[in-house]
């Protein structure tokens, strides 16, 4: 199976109720709380070392049996500039996408350096759902 890095839209950052221990590399987070301050629309974004997915698309991840991921509650809020920007934009329901599986073998992954590695399956899901300013590059192990 063919596996690729995925670098998904960055729409804002990790917001002020974010909890996570950045003693490690990558950081880990316990709670997520995300900010938007721009978005162009993307189901699935990002601010390191997070993801971020629309809950709708989350819904056809799961209803195709894709492995290694784990669905939590995030908490997103629009910044000051998001408001300014996009006064009238009503946001979907977003959940946070943490990826949990093994390199290469599942369906999503973290490299060591925290991008997100997405096998073949996954990433035409992804595509389907909209990931339309993502960056996509294939993946080799070793």
């Amino acid at each position: 199976m063919k596996f690729y890095f995925v670098e998904p839209e960055v729409a804002g950052g990790l917001g002020s109720h974010t909890k996570m221990d950045s003693s490690a590399h990558p950081p880990v987070i316990h709670s997520l709380h995300y900010e938007l301050e721009g978005w162009q629309g993307d189901a699935l974004i990002e601010s390191f070392p997070a993801f971020v997915i629309t809950e709708a698309a989350s819904q056809e991840l799961v209803q195709a049996g894709l492995t290694g991921m784990n669905l939590a509650p995030v908490e997103v809020t629009k910044s000051e500039q998001f408001v300014d920007l996009y006064p009238d934009r009503v946001l979907p329901m977003f959940v946070w996408l943490r990826p949990i599986g093994t390199l290469a073998a599942d369906d999503f992954s973290c490299a060591a350096d925290g991008r997100l590695v997405v096998s073949e399956r996954a990433l035409e899901v992804l595509t389907m759902v909209r990931i339309d300013h993502a960056s996509v590059v294939p993946f080799q192990a070793g």
